[in-house]
């Protein structure tokens, strides 16, 4: 259960200010339709999140232990310092309409996804973990939770989140992930 609670936890906080939350508000305000939207954005994270699950999980088969251990140490360190960087949304990615509300979503948001640090982290995740459908599960539940009350509540919410500081939240947490996994603290796991 520990793979599915700080899969959760890491992605609902480094999901926060990122670019597909901020998609999800502008597909909120465009559309105002909120449950074809989040539909589309379970579907588009379970795919993406399940492509990276794999090939986190994949990754685990190419390499030795010890190796894994410094690559995830260093991705986690990685992943640490791209939190503390603000996401910079592109119009483009919004202008998908022809295709309806939950196509648009759903489209707008895979593609936003990819080589996103939430994608990123569920393959590290994954890898660390050995784990894959609990880590989906959690990574998925994370992008919901960060962007769920995103599409329900939009801008009432968005003018009140600390967004540095749950940045600087989730970014203390690869860190500390990072700096334990290239310490061993994942040795019971084979790392």
């Amino acid at each position: 259960m520990e793979a599915f609670f700080v899969s959760t936890g890491i992605v609902a906080l480094a999901e926060i200010g990122d670019k597909t939350q901020l998609l999800a508000f502008i597909l909120a305000a465009k559309f105002q339709r909120p449950w074809p939207i989040i539909g589309a954005i379970l579907v588009a994270t379970l795919a993406n999140h399940a492509f990276a699950g794999a090939l986190g999980s994949w990754i685990t088969s190419l390499v030795g232990p010890e190796t894994l251990r410094w690559v995830l140490g260093i991705s986690f360190l990685a992943m640490a310092a791209w939190t503390l960087v603000p996401d910079k949304f592109e119009e483009e990615d919004a202008k998908l309409a022809r295709f309806g509300v939950f196509g648009t979503t759903l489209v707008a948001f895979f593609l936003a996804e990819m080589g996103d640090k939430t994608q990123f982290a569920t393959v590290a995740l994954a890898a660390k973990y050995h784990s894959f459908f609990l880590v989906v599960a959690g990574t998925t539940l994370g992008m919901m939770l960060a962007n769920v009350p995103a599409v329900i509540l939009g801008d009432r919410i968005a003018q009140r989140l600390p967004t540095q500081l749950v940045h600087r939240i989730a970014a203390a947490i690869f860190a500390i992930m990072g700096v334990a996994t290239l310490m061993g603290a994942g040795a019971g796991l084979g790392l």
